[in-house]
Formats: structure tokens, C-alpha cells, sequence
């Protein structure tokens, strides 16, 4: 089995030459993506950016300039119930809930259940996409009473 290894430091800056940095990779990268984006090493070598990870630096780069702290994990890792429901921001036994309803798929590993990155992310994206339609139906709601003026 593969789990994450949560002793790995989430990626992060405050460092002001490296934050300077990151706005001038920003500049570069806006737009769409170039033709070729290139890497270059120390040694001068130049490399293609494949398109997988220059979209990967277009979506770390703003968090990081935000102050957010980064971690990186592939989709098909196994996570305990407790990281996923630390990740959800859920109570574990809640999380176990939801396993046992149905809800979010797992797997057993002996007594312990274990939970794709892929499935702890889609759940998210459902439960986020209930809440904003949830919320545009307030919304809406509210301003047919004239709530909102």
C-alpha cells in the first residue's frame, strides 16, 4: 500500500527575493501557454516544460504568492481516514460515516479502512458544487422576498 508520507514539509515562501521571483514567473507564464516554455539549469542546459507541469506551476505559483502553503499529492494515494478527514475538514468519525453509508468509496487494509486521494476529491467537488447551488437558491429566494435591496 502507498500512503502519503506527511513528514514531507508543505512548500512554502516569505523570503522576499524569492517572492519576487515568483511575480516575474507569473509575468512570464500569463496568457496562454507559449510555444515552448523552457527550463534552464545551473549548467545552461535547456529542457521543454511539458504541458502538465507548466499548468502545475500556474496553479502553485498564485498560492505560494498568497502565503499559502503547498503540498503536492498524487490522486492515487491512499489516505488513513484521519488525513482524509483532516483534508475535509471533518471530524474522522464523520468521515467513517460517510464510508460506512456509502457515500465515498474505501477499501479495507485489515481493521483499517483506507480512502483514495481521487475519491476524497471528488466528494469535495460534489459536497462544494451542493453548497454553491444551495447558496444560489438562498440568494435567489432572498431576493424575491426584496431581502436584498
Amino acid at each position: 500500500m502507498s500512503t502519503i508520507n506527511m513528514n514531507h514539509d508543505p512548500i512554502a515562501t516569505s523570503d522576499p527575493d524569492e517572492v519576487r521571483a515568483l511575480k516575474e514567473i507569473v509575468r512570464l507564464l500569463a496568457g496562454n501557454r507559449p510555444t515552448k516554455a523552457r527550463l534552464v539549469g545551473p549548467d545552461g542546459t535547456a529542457l521543454d516544460i511539458p504541458a502538465p507541469l507548466y499548468t502545475a506551476l500556474r496553479q502553485i505559483i498564485p498560492h505560494l504568492l498568497r502565503g499559502d502553503a503547498v503540498s503536492l499529492v498524487p490522486v492515487h494515494q491512499q489516505l488513513t481516514t484521519q488525513q482524509a478527514a483532516d483534508f475535509l475538514n471533518m471530524s474522522r468519525p464523520h468521515l467513517v460515516k460517510l464510508l460506512n453509508d456509502g457515500v465515498i468509496p474505501h477499501t479495507r487494509v485489515g481493521s483499517h479502512r483506507r480512502v483514495y486521494f481521487r475519491d476524497v476529491i471528488a466528494y469535495k467537488r460534489r459536497r462544494d458544487a451542493e453548497r454553491r447551488k444551495a447558496l444560489d437558491e438562498m440568494v435567489a429566494l432572498s431576493e424575491e422576498l426584496g431581502i436584498y435591496d
